[in-house]
């Protein structure tokens, strides 16, 4: 074998060689952050009308939340990721890691945080009952998953996922086909099925 022959073989076992030690070096998170089951990350459901009259008790606040599923069967390091509403309200993730086929319920207010509950520790309510989004975003701030509602909300997504307020109506809540007896549709709306004000104590399940 020549010199140069046995030089270049060297320094390929050194490239290959640098680059295993390079991925065993890098941080946990940095290997989370190229997992593909990220994207299986999701809002999944939102109590953002919290039952009964918004008091700002801490009984309230924590009536009001949001569900994050880890939809995949591999835990995702949620360290660093925020929630925010569509004023910029942010709550950011502490230490937790969500295991795989797992929710986190994200209260508003106060409270111990477990693997299943966590909280934001406020003293108001975040979440608009008439229109508002939340926006998950993993630690570089790329976003994860939105979930909106009420006015301006991304009607194809909630179209595909079968919270079109057309669709809605035509399956039992319309007032027409309800009440055609002699009530009036407007006022069937002012007697709670007007999806602004939140159907099913404001809840908005995926």
């Amino acid at each position: 074998m020549s010199a140069s022959s046995a030089a270049r073989r060297l320094t390929a076992v050194a490239l290959v060689t640098g680059s295993v030690v390079a991925a065993a070096a890098l941080p946990a998170s940095a290997v989370q952050d190229r997992n593909p089951d990220r994207r299986q990350v999701v809002i999944s459901d939102v109590q953002y009308n919290a039952p009964g009259p918004d008091t700002r008790s801490n009984r309230s606040l924590n009536g009001e939340w949001v569900n994050i599923t880890n939809r995949s069967r591999h835990s995702v390091d949620l360290r660093g990721w925020t929630l925010r509403n569509s004023k910029g309200d942010k709550y950011t993730f502490r230490h937790l890691r969500l295991n795989g086929r797992s929710t986190v319920k994200v209260h508003t207010g106060s409270g111990r945080d477990t693997r299943h509950d966590v909280y934001q520790d406020r003293r108001h309510h975040i979440w608009d009952n008439r229109s508002d989004r939340a926006t998950l975003s993993d630690r570089r701030g790329s976003v994860v998953d939105t979930e909106s509602w009420g006015r301006g909300r991304g009607h194809d997504r909630d179209r595909d996922r079968g919270y079109d307020r057309d669709r809605g109506y035509d399956r039992g809540h319309d007032r027409d086909r309800g009440y055609d007896r002699g009530h009036d549709r407007d006022r069937g709306h002012d007697r709670g099925n007007d999806r602004d004000r939140g159907n099913d104590h404001g809840r908005h399940q995926r």
